[in-house]
């Protein structure tokens, strides 16, 4: 009898601990891209007269300066740390409808999280984890109430980031295993080798791009540039046609003095693109929402991001 009841009570305290697991909030898409900036009047030009960003006070850091393109996507730029190195970029984040429900979700899953969220100064909350090769990752709550007029931004919507990565099945465990993130395309400079990974934030078309062109180890390569790294960490904004983005840009006398490719391009994806750098390195991308022509080494598996996101 006593058997019976002790299997009873452990059945009761099992289910219970099952129930008691929090779900996962929706991640909502890109919030933003932090870096780092060692010429604060260059990088202000940059972002705002030829990326058409706003300046904004940053609501994370009062050092910080946050350069709007959206409501709810921005780029954040920082002082550059003594020992920063060829590292330019702090941190990539993305926006989640409950950050305090994402923390704890985070926790039960066994991963190091904050005793508690932060608010911005502008009403958003966040916090900040490492994920598994150390990188740092923001969950954002927006502000619904935060409202952005960004009229002369040369694009609106910021479709993805990419980041060095060494592992790609060391990254799986945290951004697909436990954030749920759905695969979107893969592909490689040459067919038979793949350098880059996308996948999509689980409830949107917004992806993060593992860019695995680093070599091993963990960390930042020793023998890396800065011209290099600043390749693979990078953002993506959305065009409807990225000739149309870039002849807006050239006849306004954006492009003066900023380095950039010499033309726009079809990548490997398919898609049109023209890249595009910060005077620290930062590649900014500018992407057309969907492929033209046939991409190398995979299909895509998932819808293309939208304006109307």
């Amino acid at each position: 009898m006593r058997s019976k009841i002790f299997v009873a009570v452990l059945m009761s305290c099992s289910a219970a601990m099952l129930v008691a697991q929090p779900a996962r909030p929706k991640i909502t898409g890109i919030s933003h891209l932090a870096v780092y900036t060692s010429d604060p009047k260059a990088t202000e030009r940059y972002y705002t007269f030829i990326i058409g960003a706003v300046k904004m006070p940053d609501p994370e850091n009062p050092q910080g300066v946050k350069y709007a393109l959206s409501d709810t996507q921005y780029v954040e730029v920082l002082p550059l740390p003594a020992d920063a190195g060829v590292n330019r970029l702090d941190h990539t984040a993305y926006n989640t409808e409950s950050a305090e429900g994402m923390r704890k979700y985070l926790a039960a899953k066994g991963w190091k999280v904050p005793a508690a969220v932060s608010k911005g100064s502008d009403g958003s909350r966040w916090f900040a984890v490492l994920d598994p090769e150390g990188n740092r990752v923001e969950f954002v709550q927006p502000n619904p109430k935060a409202k952005v007029d960004a009229p002369n931004a040369i694009g609106h919507h910021i479709i993805h980031l990419g980041f060095a990565v060494h592992d790609r099945a060391k990254e799986d465990t945290f951004y697909r295993e436990i954030l749920g993130f759905k695969p979107y395309w893969f592909g490689g400079m040459n067919p038979e080798k793949i350098d880059w990974v996308s996948q999509q934030v689980p409830d949107a078309h917004d992806w993060l791009e593992y860019m695995l062109s680093s070599g091993p180890g963990n960390g930042i390569p020793a023998n890396i540039t800065q011209r290099s790294l600043g390749v693979l960490d990078h953002l993506s904004i959305g065009q409807d046609s990225v000739d149309t983005g870039y002849a807006t840009l050239k006849s306004g006398g954006r492009l003066v003095d900023v380095r950039t490719d010499a033309h726009t391009q079809i990548g490997k994806d398919g898609k049109g693109q023209f890249n595009l750098y910060d005077p620290d390195g930062i590649r900014l991308e500018l992407m057309n929402w969907h492929a033209t022509e046939k991409p190398c080494c995979s299909a895509f598996t998932a819808q293309d991001p939208t304006p109307s996101e």
